[in-house]
């Protein structure tokens, strides 16, 4: 038989043309004014508030840098910052080494590794208000592990740090870490099984041995996996608000006191709006000197490879 071929209209030519071209733009444009409004209008319109001497209410009479000058003159300012510093530094670090010491454990293809994958990355479906209830339960030398082991017998053993200022700030490290580190390891064993057992396979007859292949060729090529994990673990350690809240309630005193209850309860509690966008511009301008030389970074050694 011989193919005859249907002609097609102009009219059908243009509309699937337009359903092409035209109808993704359409559906997705709504999703994109509302996201242009409620993130970067709205980044605009606090710039704008710091800017202004705004108290309760926002006020847009022009006032310059003086809510900035105020707010580095601010001793508690300066104390949130140090504890960010201080509570990053040490959740990043230990949830990179333990999220990727289980994940090298877990690739040795041990018995029952899907149960315990489980059992690691569970915490992460927690919301950080119930971790940090939680581990306040925990924590409290009244209520928990020091009231245990006392109960069993052991009357001088004493774990305080909710309650000491100068160790507080701890016990939201350790909050997060366990919440976090076993989707840390989650990262780092799809990571890990992504790299070529030829590799591996050659160390090993060339008499490597399995830690020194981890150390010298395996974790080496996972950069692009802990450039991703440091990026999503800062996102975590900046947006450390309601973990705070929940925990300690950035005490005891000012203790664990972090940039963003500093934005909050200037300017929702105190009524000093203006001083409240001037930090929180200040914790976007720290954001982004740091993150984008990282991505431009690792970027550009994409491309040379």
């Amino acid at each position: 038989m011989e193919n005859v071929s249907i002609p097609t209209s102009k009219g059908n030519s243009g509309i699937r043309r337009f359903a092409d071209t035209w109808l993704p733009r359409l559906v997705l444009s709504p999703t994109l004014i509302v996201f242009l409004i409620f993130v970067y209008g709205f980044i605009a319109w606090t710039a704008w508030i710091s800017l202004t001497d705004s108290r309760m209410l926002p006020n847009y009479e022009f006032v310059g840098l003086t809510q900035y000058v105020s707010l580095f003159d601010n001793e508690r300012w300066w104390s949130a910052v140090r504890n960010l510093g201080m509570i990053g530094g040490l959740f990043i670090s230990v949830s990179i080494a333990l999220g990727l010491l289980m994940a090298v454990m877990l690739d040795q293809r041990i018995r029952a590794e899907g149960a315990l994958r489980t059992i690691y990355l569970y915490p992460m479906a927690l919301s950080f208000i119930v971790t940090g209830t939680v581990w306040k339960w925990i924590l409290n030398p009244d209520l928990g592990l020091q009231k245990v082991v006392n109960d069993w017998g052991f009357p001088n053993f004493i774990f305080d740090w909710l309650v000491d200022p100068d160790k507080a700030i701890y016990t939201v490290v350790i909050a997060g870490v366990w919440q976090s580190s076993g989707f840390v390891m989650a990262l780092f064993l799809a990571g890990l099984r992504s790299v070529d057992d030829s590799i591996i396979k050659a160390a090993q007859i060339d008499g490597a041995r399995m830690p020194t292949i981890y150390l010298r060729i395996v974790i080496p090529s996972l950069r692009p996996v802990f450039f991703s994990v440091m990026l999503i673990l800062s996102h975590i350690a900046i947006k450390s608000f309601d973990l705070v809240m929940a925990l300690t309630n950035g005490g005891p005193g000012t203790s664990t006191d972090v940039p963003a209850i500093f934005v909050y309860q200037f300017a929702f509690t105190r009524s000093q709006l203006g001083l409240g966008a001037a930090s929180a511009m200040m914790m976007l301008m720290t954001i982004v000197a740091v993150l984008v030389p990282l991505m431009y970074l690792e970027t550009r050694s994409a491309r040379r490879v």
